[in-house]
């Protein structure tokens, strides 16, 4: 988008060199609507950075265990309970991993919308100065 906004700012340089008289002066009947465009929708840095590798898997510790007691009131202390409350230990951090996926995810989404809303502005330019 921002190569065929420099292109369309020298096409309309050039198309107004043409509109000179003999290249001299400008006809006053030849005087077309000049196009405004807003300067903060082709600001540079607003993009972002280039994403050149995706997060990596992550086994958070920092969700821990449940209550002080574990998860399950421990009856019997054989080795089901033991291995049930193991189990549940990885459930609670494959949870906590996936709160956080969806926390990452959500900011990411936020970003790549903000994107898209500055590609819209940029389009809807062309197309107005296009037309």
């Amino acid at each position: 988008m921002d190569q065929i906004n420099a292109d369309m700012r020298e096409a309309e340089k050039n198309l107004t060199g043409m509109e000179k008289c003999c290249g001299l002066c400008v006809l006053p009947c030849n005087k077309g609507a000049s196009f405004k465009e807003d300067e903060g929708t082709w600001k540079g840095n607003d993009d972002g950075k280039v994403v050149n590798n995706q997060p990596q898997r992550v086994m958070d510790d920092r969700n821990g265990l449940g209550p002080q007691g574990g998860y399950i009131a421990k009856i019997t202390n054989d080795a089901r309970e033991g291995e049930m409350e193991e189990n549940m230990g990885q459930v609670n951090t494959m949870i906590g991993n996936l709160r956080n996926m969806a926390i990452d995810m959500g900011s990411e989404l936020e970003n790549q919308n903000r994107q898209i809303d500055r590609i819209n502005r940029k389009r809807y330019d062309q197309n107005i100065r296009v037309q």
